[in-house]
């Protein structure tokens, strides 16, 4: 780990619990990265995320967040929980740190432990390599992925998802969201990839999948969120909020 992880502090809230100073911080944060957004837009998606994991230096300032919503939906007869996730960014003078990370992971094993018998699934839309990326650290299965298509119930799950909640921005054929206009892209040498990154595999198919992804347009990604599914060292932080 990272030793700058030990000079930030990660809390989760609900979204109601922010102030507005507070909001006003993480949006300053956020507008250094992407573009394609204002405050009014940032307000509004804040409104419909349920809770948030706000990462503190030790001067108490925010560098990093990540928004989430938690909901339920009858998907061919089953009842399933997801964890869409929002806006998440961290100032990049704390990249590679794992903090966040971790609580991340907590707070979706305390979101598993609430209905331990519900399948759990992260639903992600991903408008850059860095956070698709996660879908690999995290898992030992996710879609869309190099070299496994999807089986037929998790691309229909997918697809359901991403309709339910954003309906016609919905690309099925590609399996992206499309916008009107941006509603939100990295900016400038943030949306560059390194070359060394390009070799990855699953930075090549995410490139592949996503050419439009400087656009704002977003892959949409799914994983079951479930201590079998996880790699190790992310399933150790997601059984801590199990046990929690």
């Amino acid at each position: 780990m990272n030793a700058r992880s030990q000079h930030v502090t990660p809390l989760a809230l609900d979204i109601a619990a922010l102030g507005e100073a507070e909001r006003r911080e993480m949006f300053s944060l956020f507008e250094r990265y992407y573009g394609g957004t204002s405050y009014a837009r940032f307000a509004s998606d804040l409104a419909n995320k349920s809770r948030v994991l706000v990462l503190r230096d030790e001067s108490g300032a925010v560098c990093g967040f990540s928004t989430l919503s938690v909901y339920e939906r009858a998907f061919r007869g089953e009842t399933v929980r997801v964890i869409f996730s929002g806006d998440t960014v961290v100032d990049e003078r704390h990249w590679g740190q794992q903090a966040l990370a971790f609580a991340w992971l907590r707070l979706a094993g305390e979101v598993k432990s609430e209905q331990p018998d519900t399948p759990l699934y992260w639903f992600l839309i991903s408008k850059g390599h860095r956070t698709y990326r996660y879908l690999t650290a995290f898992s030992r299965e996710f879609h869309p992925a190099p070299g496994r298509p999807a089986p037929a119930r998790v691309a229909g799950l997918m697809a359901f998802l991403a309709r339910d909640r954003f309906g016609a921005a919905y690309d099925a054929a590609a399996g992206v969201l499309r916008f009107p206009e941006s509603l939100g892209h990295l900016r400038g040498g943030y949306a560059e990839v390194p070359e060394a990154h390009r070799r990855l595999p699953e930075v090549a198919f995410f490139l592949e999948r996503n050419p439009g992804y400087a656009r704002g347009e977003e892959l949409v990604c799914l994983c079951e969120l479930s201590e079998e599914n996880l790699q190790p060292i992310a399933r150790r932080a997601f059984r801590v909020g199990v046990l929690q």
